[in-house]
């Protein structure tokens, strides 16, 4: 048995993890409230710019469009978006899986020091790496999208996916693939731009007089600029997506470590007053023996 020096260190060491553990949780739960509610003020943004798409789908050759050009796919672009920092559970280890299970050649534009960690450590192809900050804005998040659809029209990578945590809830972040680039249609971007925006099944474009849309100085013009901005769009949600799943994770992770640090801490409580009582039995023996001897 320990003795109770070495308990009575033990238990303050857990006291002070578990302090720590606390004090994190907390910290995560509030940003995680920021995080949940920026990811949902997109929502009305992504059914106004549905709500353009799917009435451009109605007027515009879609094929005029590089975005919506199909070509052999001969290297794939992914963006990959983690976490900076780590203790949020599996949240970057589920999302490296995905990476691991892809076995044609691609190209990574990761947001997240632990995305890029990982993908300079098993030797696959970065073309760049962007910090993952909690106050990311959309001009910094567009940046990553630009670069990535600059990769695509220049021919070095013939898609844009992206790799990153899905939020569902707090206890649930799903780590999902999605291809962004080309587009099989505009009716799809309208599909995915209502998915985002809370719908379980695409809403139908207006058709009354009152709600048609006139666009100026024609449709294919607005398509081609609406396109990117879908784009940047998207990029952009999936980031504050997996930002809210980061938190959420860690406030469920922190949690748990606290829970384990206090259930540790009743058993070594216990082991501590059984040593204790152990030595006060043993010195009343040594006592007793002792008067029986003189």
């Amino acid at each position: 048995m320990a003795s109770t020096r070495d308990i009575r260190r033990r238990i303050k060491s857990v006291k002070n993890t578990r302090q720590i553990t606390k004090a994190m949780e907390l910290v995560a739960a509030s940003k995680m409230k920021k995080a949940q509610q920026a990811a949902l003020s997109g929502r009305p943004y992504a059914e106004l710019m549905a709500q353009m798409l799917g009435s451009l789908a109605e007027r515009v050759e879609e094929a005029q469009h590089p975005f919506l050009v199909k070509r052999e796919v001969a290297v794939r672009g992914i963006i990959l978006i983690t976490s900076d920092k780590g203790l949020c559970g599996p949240l970057n280890s589920n999302l490296f899986k995905l990476v691991t299970d892809i076995k044609t050649p691609a190209k990574y534009a990761v947001i997240g020091r632990k995305g890029a960690q990982f993908i300079a450590r098993t030797r696959r192809d970065l073309l760049a790496d962007f910090p993952a900050n909690d106050r990311a804005s959309f001009a910094d998040i567009r940046v990553v999208a630009e670069f990535m659809v600059k990769q695509f029209l220049d021919g070095v990578v013939d898609t844009v996916e992206v790799i990153w945590p899905r939020f569902r809830n707090t206890l649930v972040q799903v780590p999902t693939t999605m291809t962004l680039l080309p587009l099989s249609s505009v009716k799809e971007a309208v599909n995915g731009l209502h998915a985002d925006a809370g719908h379980a099944h695409p809403a139908k474009p207006a058709t009354a007089p009152d709600t048609q849309m006139l666009f100026e100085p024609d449709a294919a013009l607005v398509l081609h600029s609406l396109l990117p901005l879908y784009l940047n769009r998207e990029v952009y949600q999936h980031a504050l997506d997996a930002k809210a799943s980061e938190h959420s994770a860690r406030m469920v992770a922190m949690k748990t470590a606290k829970d384990n640090a206090t259930k540790l801490l009743g058993d070594l409580t216990l082991e501590y007053n059984k040593a204790r009582q152990a030595g006060i039995t043993q010195e009343i023996l040594e006592i007793a023996a002792a008067q029986f001897a003189a």
